[in-house]
Formats: C-alpha cells, sequence, structure tokens
C-alpha cells in the first residue's frame, strides 16, 4: 500500500493533473504527468480503471492494485521525478496482463532505468 504522503485523492488535483496534457500509453497503461514539481514537494500518485473498463469491481481493483504494487516498490527503491503528480489510468487491455508485465510497463513509462531514478 502507498503511503499516505503519496496519495493523490482531491479531485482538484486529478483535475489539475490532467489538464496538464501530458501523457504516455504503452500496454493498456496510461500515465498522466502533472506540473513539475518545487523543491520540498512530494510525489503524489493516483489509479483510474473506469466502469467501462470492465463491469466487475473485482477486476478493476486489482489492476489498480497491481498498479499501486509496483509505484510502491519503485519508491521503495529510490524513485524520484520531476513531476509533482502522476496519474495511472488502466485500460481493458490490461486486464489480463501479470504482475511482471505491469511493472515492466510502469517503468518504461516513467523511464525508469535498473537504479530507480529518472
Amino acid at each position: 500500500m502507498l503511503q499516505q504522503d503519496n496519495r493523490l485523492k482531491k479531485k482538484v488535483a486529478f483535475t489539475a493533473t490532467y489538464n496538464n496534457k501530458n501523457s504516455k500509453h504503452k500496454n493498456g497503461i496510461t500515465v498522466y504527468f502533472g506540473r513539475e514539481k518545487k523543491e520540498d514537494e512530494e510525489l503524489k500518485i493516483g489509479f483510474v480503471v473506469s466502469k467501462k473498463t470492465h463491469k466487475r469491481a473485482t477486476k478493476r481493483n486489482r489492476l489498480k492494485r497491481l498498479m499501486r504494487e509496483s509505484c510502491r516498490l519503485l519508491i521503495k527503491n529510490g524513485f524520484t521525478s520531476d513531476y509533482l503528480s502522476l496519474i495511472f489510468v488502466g485500460h481493458e487491455s490490461a486486464l489480463n496482463l501479470t504482475f511482471k508485465e505491469i511493472d515492466e510497463s510502469i517503468k518504461s513509462l516513467l523511464g525508469v532505468k535498473d537504479g530507480g531514478n529518472l
């Protein structure tokens, strides 16, 4: 589970991140990048899988859990970002991916090498 400090929760923050119009897509996962952060600001991460992706909540929640765990491990290993917020959106094609495939997709989207930094 992501720490409380790293969760993107407020609707205003989600809207601001979407409005920045900076995104990448790979293997059914899209990441939206918020504005660039200044010093001493925490990275906030949000996860979205809409009902249009799958009608079953268990399927949607599984995808969110896998994306969340991948990000938690990145942060634990010292991942730093130039952005204030990130939103990961899961699509239908990502529902049947394994954790390893999702983890590789997220690392690729964020440009993470083995060291854990951008």
